[in-house]
């Protein structure tokens, strides 16, 4: 799938580029391919040096949480709901402390950490698998939590926008909290109707009821404030939380005599491992997309969109966000190469790249994530996966374009 989705990208470039010199009588076209290229191999590597040190810090501090038994924590503090959810999966089974180890680097934004951690978790349910070549209940509810992108903290996001050079990186967080618990809600309840679970059970209950009146609660207080507090309380709660965390990790670990240098450089040392292995296919991905912008092909759909928002009377701003949006179901990679690409041309603080990165951190790689999860453990039928968890994306695009709207005018 990424395969075929890569080679798209240069024929389409290719084709569009004929038509340009054929039609077009523009011959230069070749020339800003050839540009392009080389300008995005620039900046993948620059990326990088960012994504090196961003990785390196929080897989140290995740690993300082790991030992410190704050993950085995939140393992028991959701057994119960998990239970419920799965209810073919046993209590104090392998599988539920991976899930949640897994909801954890997703909410921290950590997509690379949580890859490898997702497919133990699959591979510990896939033992509890009557039809080994068919989804269980509990692979496929996993699968759409996963992809829709469950992030609290988008740090992936908040990273990049440092490397673009953003004012305010934390800007868009409130508005990635809000979208991405639409995607959640919106998958859950997909596979809640499918699977018919009891979502009005007690424990179910207890938990997401209190969540629903937080999160209510907070909308609410939102709907006050002007755009200018929007955007100053956003910035406050991204950096207070972070660096809330950082404490609460390292005081924790500290308390219950965990070695936190030793752990922090243990970590790190995996998050400069998965770091450097994301080279060649950032590398990869920012060019195609280059050749796919240099070529006039993207600016020829995304006008084709924009016609059409136009006759419909809506504002057309968010359309140059959607590149990000249509390209994050099959490619984490194609879809960060278009938000990076967004913020260089249309300017980091502008109302698309905004939009770019909220879409970016309330969305998740659907079918890449489905492909990978299903055929590291040999399932060949999906069952209702792929139509719950596209319904959790669309919420999750939709939710984060009226967001932006709402927090950004």
């Amino acid at each position: 799938m990424l395969n075929g989705l890569w080679l798209g990208f240069f024929l389409i470039a290719a084709v569009a580029a004929l038509g340009r010199w054929l039609i077009g009588g523009d011959p230069a076209v070749f020339a800003a391919l050839v540009e392009s290229l080389f300008a995005m191999a620039k900046l993948a590597v620059e990326v990088m040096i960012v994504l090196f040190g961003t990785l390196t810090l929080w897989l140290g501090f995740l690993r300082i949480a790991e030992k410190a038994g704050l993950i085995e924590l939140l393992a028991r503090l959701l057994g119960p709901l998990f239970r419920r959810l799965m209810p073919e999966v046993p209590a104090g089974h392998p599988a539920l402390g991976l899930i949640t180890l897994n909801f954890a680097a997703n909410g921290l934004g950590l997509d690379n950490a949580a890859t490898p951690i997702g497919l133990k978790a699959m591979r510990a349910l896939q033992e509890l698998n009557p039809l080994p070549t068919v989804a269980s209940n509990a692979q496929i509810l996993f699968l759409v939590l996963n992809t829709s992108s469950l992030t609290l903290l988008p740090v992936s996001i908040f990273m990049y926008r440092v490397q673009q050079g953003a004012e305010d990186p934390t800007l868009v967080f409130l508005p990635i909290l809000l979208a991405t618990s639409a995607s959640s809600l919106a998958g859950l309840l997909a596979v809640a109707l499918v699977q018919r679970l009891r979502l009005w059970d007690p424990v179910v209950l207890a938990y997401f009821v209190p969540g629903a009146l937080l999160l209510g609660g907070f909308m609410a207080l939102l709907a006050g404030l002007s755009a200018t507090a929007l955007a100053s309380l956003s910035s406050l709660l991204g950096n207070l939380t972070l660096f809330g965390l950082i404490i609460a990790f390292l005081a924790v670990g500290a308390l219950r005599k965990v070695p936190v240098y030793e752990a922090f450089v243990e970590g790190a040392q995996e998050g400069f491992d998965v770091a450097k292995s994301l080279l060649p296919y950032l590398i990869a991905m920012l060019c195609a997309i280059g050749a796919l912008r240099a070529s006039g092909a993207l600016d020829f759909g995304l006008e084709g969109i924009r016609w059409m928002v136009e006759a419909l009377g809506w504002d057309t701003r968010f359309v140059d966000a959607l590149p990000t949006a249509l390209v994050k179901p099959f490619s984490g990679s194609a879809a960060r190469a278009m938000l990076i690409e967004t913020m260089q041309s249309q300017g980091v603080d502008s109302f698309p790249a905004l939009v770019a990165a909220t879409v970016q951190g309330s969305t998740e790689t659907t079918f890449y994530v489905l492909a990978v999860y299903f055929g590291a453990v040999g399932i060949q039928r999906a069952r209702h996966a792929v139509g719950c968890a596209i319904v959790a994306d669309l919420a999750g695009i939709i939710a984060a374009i009226a967001v932006c709207y709402w927090f950004f005018g």
